[in-house]
């Protein structure tokens, strides 16, 4: 019996009840998991002998998706539950259509996981990166359903690793195979036993290989793009101590620079804390719509002082969602937010363009950071003045952000190909 697990479990369940009434997250939480019961058996029939894959949110997802998308062209027919541990994952994804349903992940409970594979019997299930749920891997396992962890990365202070983790041991027990991203991974798994296991590679760089492969274009983007031949920053997925960070270290520069700022929750207040730190004028994505619906484009040599015209403001503030991804095409250098609060965001996206990354100390959890800094396309910043020195070096020394720029796009193309190694190993279970 999981005591320790089951204990924290219990107690983490306990907090999120608790916070619903005050914490909009907590109480989407809670509602999206009580009307997923209810959902759910009037589904149920659809998804008989179902692949069902489980991601926490929306970055997981990006790296499940390449896989997704694999098997559903060698198996159009075959019905998809996709789970959400998040709220964030959930509501950005509901309605995808991939899925025969989404849903919440319900709580890992014993009996919860029973009666959900009972319900289902799905034919295969994938779990992404972090995903390690003893109940229903144990019912997946009991029931003799192919499970896969995909894009697994492990660290040494992980339970696995440690006296008190035999749980957690357990849980990596119930896998049939484990693909990792990186060999390290796949070293400290066998020094506790665990041999079923690949190195594939991360998923990711495949779906961002894909979305520059697509050639996306977005003419605002564009047009606001070259209306100045200054060059152009952009800031994605920021939280506030990035917005601080980033105003303060443009203050330093010597020369200027347009920036492109995309927050990593557009919320009404966050946006007008963004829109307040940085110099003007400052125009939003949503105003610079709404102005060029009623004129087209226009052009003006960059020598001519800026005017009311949004088109030609220093910085632009992006209160849309789902367009980050594509956005990076545009910008000379990027900053990757996250790295000052809980770890960083995807930092594969702009890399993927051939752009240089910027990104804060908080990144140890990403193999990919180190990869990207060794590689001569990343950089770490620790405070405004680094990123101030940075952003010099690069806006002034062409071949030196030549290079960067190069080793980006070389470093996430040298390592596409994770995909096609796991669909080949899973597609003939889900026959």
């Amino acid at each position: 019996m999981p005591l320790l697990y089951d204990t924290g479990m219990v107690l983490y369940r306990l907090g999120i009840h608790l916070a619903a009434p005050f914490v909009p997250k907590a109480r989407a939480w809670v509602e999206g998991r009580k009307a997923g019961r209810q959902r759910l058996p009037s589904c149920a029939e659809a998804l008989q002998g179902c692949l069902w894959m489980h991601c926490a949110s929306v970055g997981e997802f990006e790296q499940g998706r390449p896989v997704l998308e694999a098997i559903k062209a060698a198996r159009p027919g075959l019905p998809v539950l996709l789970t959400f541990f998040s709220p964030s994952g959930y509501e950005a994804f509901k309605d995808h259509p991939l899925a025969t349903h989404v849903d919440y992940l319900p709580a890992d409970t014993s009996r919860n996981a029973r009666s959900w594979t009972a319900l289902l019997r799905p034919r295969c299930a994938i779990f992404i990166k972090y995903e390690f749920w003893y109940h229903h891997l144990q019912a997946l396992h009991a029931e003799g359903v192919p499970t896969y962890l995909v894009s697994g990365t492990f660290r040494p202070d992980q339970p696995f690793f440690h006296w008190y983790g035999r749980t957690w041991r357990r849980m990596l027990g119930a896998y049939d195979h484990i693909f990792t991203q990186d060999e390290r991974s796949a070293e400290l798994l066998a020094r506790i036993g665990i041999h079923h296991v690949t190195v594939s590679g991360d998923t990711r760089f495949d779906r961002v290989g894909a979305i520059v492969a697509a050639d996306p274009q977005i003419p605002l983007a564009q047009a606001y793009r070259q209306a100045s031949e200054l060059p152009l920053l952009m800031a994605g997925s920021t939280w506030s101590p990035d917005d601080d960070l980033l105003a303060e270290a443009l203050r330093m520069l010597r020369r200027p620079v347009r920036t492109v700022l995309v927050p990593h929750e557009p919320v009404p207040a966050h946006l007008d804390r963004t829109t307040s730190r940085f110099s003007g004028p400052v125009v939003r994505w949503s105003a610079l719509e709404r102005e060029l619906a009623r004129s087209s484009p226009r052009t003006k040599p960059p020598h001519e002082p800026p005017d009311q015209d949004p088109l030609f403001a220093r910085t632009l503030v992006v209160d849309r969602t789902g367009l980050l991804a594509r956005l990076y095409r545009y910008a000379d250098i990027t900053y990757v937010g996250g790295g000052f609060t809980d770890g960083i965001h995807s930092i594969l996206e702009p890399a993927a363009w051939g752009r240089p990354v910027i990104f804060g100390p908080h990144n140890r959890k990403f193999p990919e950071a180190a990869g990207l800094i060794e590689a001569g396309g990343g950089f770490e910043v620790r405070d405004s003045r680094g990123l101030a020195e940075v952003l010099q070096r690069l806006l002034g020394d062409a071949h030196a952000l030549e290079r960067a720029s190069l080793a980006a796009g070389l470093f996430v193309r040298e390592r596409m190909g994770a995909t096609r190694r796991v669909v080949d190993a899973i597609l003939p279970r889900t026959e």
